[in-house]
């Protein structure tokens, strides 16, 4: 088993999060090494790297074990651009935003879904297959809307797979996504009962030749300093990085 630290690119943007008490939460791993990056300046790195040179330090995809979303971006990108890199320019042309997003699992890197990240992009089909969400434009419950601040008690469905493996239910305040739950093709790992939030907590995927893993948590401090969602964020990224 490798004994450097697991490279992670945390890739964010269209939406306001805790910087400082979300910096401190990645810090509290020591053996995860986090590059947090706007979803543009990770596809511009990736777009401009000399992939096809030799040495395989120029390979920028090869230099991280899991690529992390905490993003929130809602158009469907473009191969020429979009209202987001529409000003971030080369002499010669604009961030292909949508290229590196559909090499995703190409290349075997783990592939972590965080929070609001699963509801980006809620019209791109490939998006929605890679979460393994259903219309994220469509309400779980009637009536019920997502919100903030409330307490949920978490339920550990399979106590037997590595990221949740030997945990207990717990509470957890936390934002509720009213969203429809994961299925076909997804491994459900916890469960809520809230009246006011879609079921699945956190499940994995396959998508390509790379392991996902989606948590619905991560709205603010209150949940980013919970012990037991830094368990399973942590556990999450190892299983991702084969190291669990």
């Amino acid at each position: 088993m490798p004994d450097s630290q697991i490279k992670v690119a945390m890739v964010t943007g269209h939406h306001p999060y805790d910087v400082v008490n979300f910096q401190l939460m990645l810090r509290s791993f020591p053996d995860i090494d986090f590059y947090p990056q706007h979803l543009e300046d990770f596809a511009q790195d990736i777009q401009w790297a000399p992939r096809d040179w030799a040495s395989p330090q120029y390979d920028v995809i090869a230099q991280y074990d899991v690529i992390a979303f905490y993003n929130y971006q809602q158009s469907i990108p473009s191969a020429t651009g979009d209202q987001f890199s529409e000003e971030i320019r080369v002499e010669w042309e604009r961030v292909d935003v949508k290229g590196p997003l559909e090499a995703l699992g190409e290349t075997g890197q783990g592939i972590l879904m965080l929070h609001h990240a699963l509801t980006a992009f809620p019209t791109w089909q490939y998006w929605l297959d890679i979460c393994g969400m259903g219309d994220t434009t469509k309400a779980y419950q009637p009536g019920a809307v997502s919100r903030t601040d409330q307490k949920l008690l978490i339920d550990v469905v399979d106590p037997h797979h590595p990221i949740t493996r030997g945990m207990e239910s717990w509470e957890m305040i936390d934002e509720t996504y009213n969203f429809p739950d994961t299925g076909e093709g997804s491994e459900v790992l916890l469960r809520t009962d809230h009246p006011q939030s879609m079921s699945t907590i956190a499940w994995t995927r396959k998508h390509k030749d790379a392991r996902v893993f989606c948590l619905q948590s991560g709205h603010d401090n209150q949940t980013l300093s919970n012990p037991n969602f830094r368990e399973v964020l942590g556990r999450g990224i190892r299983w991702l990085a084969g190291r669990i």
